[in-house]
Order: C-alpha cells, then structure tokens, then sequence
C-alpha cells in the first residue's frame, strides 16, 4: 500500500509488449462487430490511411483463416494471415496475425466492443511475442498511428453506413 491508503494499479505482466488503442464510434456495437468481421464491409476499410486490401481467403469463426495482401500508398504489398481464436458476437473478437500460417512473430490482438449510450467504444490490445518486436512494430511501422487510422477507416465507413440508412 502506497502513502495514499490506495494500491498502485496492477501492471499487466505483458505490458512491456502491448499496444493499446481505442475509439469512439458513432453506431451500435452490433453494426461495428458485423462491419469488423464481414469481409464485404472489412476489406472497404481495413489498413491505415491509402492502404488498401485484397482477400485471398476468409473464413469467420474460430480457427478460421482471413489471408489477405495489404496495399501500400507506395505500391508495397504486404502479405498478411489472420486466425480467430475467440469470437463472442457482438462484444469480442480475438485473433493472431502474423505474415503467413506459422509465423514466429505473430501477435495477438483482442478487440472489444463495449456499448456507450448509442455509439461503441472499441478497444484494441496488442500483444507481442517479445518487447523488442512490439518497439520494432512501433518504430519501423508506425504502429501506434496505423492501428489508429485502421480504426479512424472503421469509423468512417461506419458512419457512411448510418449516414445512408443501409448497409453498405
């Protein structure tokens, strides 16, 4: 116990791994959860500002297989592979992502949906398999602010979807 009379928060054991992102979104959990795993609406806003995404395969339930090409607004392709590991309609999603099936440097990610009045507050953690691939991600990727602009896309086409009164 501190000098307060109040316990320090608990430190999360992976924290030196994690990225955590969050967001408001203007609409209801269940219309950000369908727009986030309905490859439809996902490949119109997946990836940070001028990517953009090319399904080769998607399949959503849990050991299912999203295998996809990340665009770059300078011509690079990226070959991404993502496997669900939890899916609890319309709260939570979890999944590993890596550049293909077996990656060493896969990481974990846990989306949730929270309802907040009428619009989701949705969370993205993080977790990498070590520290120094989590500081690569942020330094040589960018990571922090793509994962923010990928959700700043969901929120945006969400709202274009609310705005029009039909589901995309």
């Amino acid at each position: 116990m501190n000098s307060t009379g109040r316990e320090a928060p608990a430190r999360s054991a992976t924290a030196d791994r994690e990225i955590a992102i969050s967001r408001g979104i203007d609409a209801p959990p269940e219309l950000v959860f369908k727009a986030f795993t309905e490859v439809r609406h996902l490949s119109r806003w997946w990836g940070p500002e001028g990517f953009t995404t090319t399904t080769r395969a998607f399949e959503f339930r849990v050991g299912g297989v999203w295998d996809f090409v990340l665009h770059g607004p300078d011509g690079t392709d990226y070959s991404e592979w993502i496997t669900w590991t939890e899916i609890v309609p319309p709260e939570r999603i979890a999944m590993l992502h890596g550049e293909y099936r077996g990656d060493p440097n896969a990481f974990e990610s846990v989306l949730t949906f929270a309802p907040d009045g009428e619009t989701t507050r949705i969370e993205m953690l993080t977790v990498f398999p070590t520290k120094e691939l989590r500081d690569e991600a942020i330094k040589k990727h960018g990571a922090i602010e793509a994962g923010r602009q990928t959700l700043g896309n969901l929120a945006a086409y969400v709202a274009e979807i609310v705005r029009k009164g039909v589901e995309g």
